[in-house]
């Protein structure tokens, strides 16, 4: 999972980045408002973790303008703002969580867990499409009830499929959702093919038909004729 965490306080921005990438997250990071507004505008991510108190500007705007877009990003405020003022605010605008600093990592993880499985994986930590499950917590994944063994890229490929099917994705966006949003300074996106192709050959005849090339763009997932 691809994650933003817009966070001025840099120790714990580092915490917070160490922490979720023993998960192995893929986490970017914005120090101040005006970078996050540049990150949210240019790339596409799983999720945001956002303080209000950003040192040039307002997280509440960023919330503002993420949903004015309709950009269906879950969003968890962390802020050192306690009020019940603040915490209605931050939820009627549309943010998924509000946790109040200082917090625990661990809960942090919990809540984001949590906010994932209500929004992209209705509200299940499993994930389905027809001969394929997912166990998240586990990350494993079956087809036709029978375990397959993937590398963590290829893991991660199959959750981004599946959690957006039917939907046409670059070769730039699965790269930098895989990799990160540095990745976009590579000269070819070539190597995602050798990714596409290792999957396939795991997912077996008929769950591998799902992948669909879509020329000279990218791939899509789906069971739909095309």
């Amino acid at each position: 999972m691809k994650i933003l965490i817009a966070e001025d306080e840099i120790t714990l921005q580092e915490s917070i980045v160490k922490f979720l990438n023993r998960d192995a997250h893929i986490c970017e990071t914005a120090s101040d408002y005006y970078e996050a507004i540049s990150k949210v505008s240019i790339y596409e991510y799983d999720l945001i973790l956002l303080d209000i108190n950003l040192i040039t500007g307002n997280g509440l705007d960023l919330l503002k303008l993420i949903k004015k877009e309709g950009k269906k990003i879950p969003v968890i405020i962390i802020s050192a703002n306690n009020s019940l003022d603040d915490k209605v605010e931050g939820l009627d605008l549309g943010a998924d969580d509000y946790l109040t600093k200082p917090f625990h990592l661990t809960e942090l993880n919990s809540r984001i867990k949590a906010v994932m499985r209500r929004g992209k994986y209705d509200g299940d930590s499993n994930i389905s499409f027809n001969e394929i499950k997912i166990k998240t917590e586990a990350m494993q994944a079956y087809v036709n009830e029978k375990p397959i063994q993937l590398t963590k890229k290829e893991y991660d490929l199959l959750v981004y499929f599946i959690t957006n099917k039917n939907r046409v994705l670059s070769k730039e966006v699965i790269a930098e959702h895989l990799w990160g949003d540095n990745i976009d300074t590579v000269d070819s996106f070539d190597f995602i093919y050798v990714h596409i192709n290792h999957l396939r050959k795991k997912l077996t005849d008929v769950a591998a038909n799902y992948i669909r090339t879509v020329y000279r763009i990218g791939y899509k997932f789906t069971d739909e004729d095309m």
